[in-house]
């Protein structure tokens, strides 16, 4: 099982950089993610609704082949205490925490394209307890 973020599931319907690796890892793997995910893909697809990257009609239609999507939903409300924690400790935003604090909690690595929480991670001295995280090249290298 792997935890993946937003960034990874838009790239499923929305031809970008690291499509086709996000799209093997979807073949070859069991998924997870907080139901945040739902939210956050629907955001990212109105931003390029915004920035005249998709139309009105593409993005709704990316969301609902989202929605579909064979990926475990699991609840928030648990996560948001230890994301709470490593949103402090890291300095980085709570709701890419969530997903770091699921991946923690199943014993499993979060998949994300997300370079600056990636860098974050690898910043930190390794005797504190740190969820794995892994950049979607590396899954992809992990995979073949």
């Amino acid at each position: 099982m792997l935890v993946i973020d937003a960034s990874i599931a838009v790239k499923w319907v929305v031809e970008e950089q690291g499509t086709p690796d996000a799209l093997a890892l979807r073949s070859r793997a069991q998924l997870a993610a907080p139901d945040l995910l739902t939210a956050e893909c629907a955001n990212i697809l109105w931003k390029k609704v915004r920035r005249r990257e998709l139309s009105k009609e593409e993005a709704v239609l990316a969301a609902g082949l989202v929605a579909r999507s064979d990926i475990e939903l699991h609840p928030m409300r648990a996560l948001l205490e230890p994301a709470c924690r490593l949103a402090i400790e890291l300095d980085h935003p709570a709701y890419d925490c969530v997903y770091l604090a699921l991946a923690a909690a199943g014993g499993w690595r979060l998949v994300t394209a997300d370079e600056r929480l990636l860098r974050k991670l690898r910043r930190r001295k390794p005797a504190r307890a740190v969820p794995g995280a892994m950049s979607l090249s590396e899954a992809a290298a992990a995979g073949s």
